[in-house]
């Protein structure tokens, strides 16, 4: 991880299940993102993303990268065109600092997020990824899928 360091491009398709699972998963319960009559009578052409599922898949743009040990600091996005389903949102990032940590090196990415009409959002992500000797080994790291 350097500072000027480009992450690989993510592709994410915008489905309507998407765009509906991600509002109730985070209990937005507007019409707009379920509703595409109602949407429409409110002057969008379609159904459109939350920003509490835009946050959730930035998030997961960095982790990925990351991997599973890294733990995301901060969160800051702003949204700008709608995610509508049927297009493809775009994730990008590059590393903008790096600083290095007793627990590890933390460090700033610039992400934005681009759809066939423009840039849906733009943000940072301050992660912090453990070194070695922090990191939770095979033996110790919790177990997924039980629970």
């Amino acid at each position: 991880m350097r500072p000027g360091e480009q992450l690989p491009p993510l592709e994410i398709p915008v489905t309507r299940t998407l765009v509906v699972a991600g509002a109730i998963a985070s209990r937005d319960y507007q019409d707009v993102h379920h509703d595409a009559e109602l949407a429409r009578q409110k002057g969008s052409p379609d159904i459109f993303m939350n920003i509490l599922t835009t946050n959730g898949l930035v998030g997961r743009y960095i982790t990925d990268h990351f991997g599973a040990t890294a733990v995301l600091r901060r969160v800051a996005i702003r949204l700008g065109a709608p995610n509508y389903p049927g297009d493809t949102m775009v994730l990008r990032g590059v590393v903008e600092e790096v600083t290095e940590e007793a627990d590890g090196d933390t460090a700033t990415v610039r992400v934005t997020g681009d759809n066939g009409i423009g840039r849906h959002v733009t943000g940072t992500v301050t992660v912090t990824v453990p070194s070695a000797a922090d990191a939770p080994s095979e033996a110790t790291a919790p177990a997924g899928g039980a629970g």
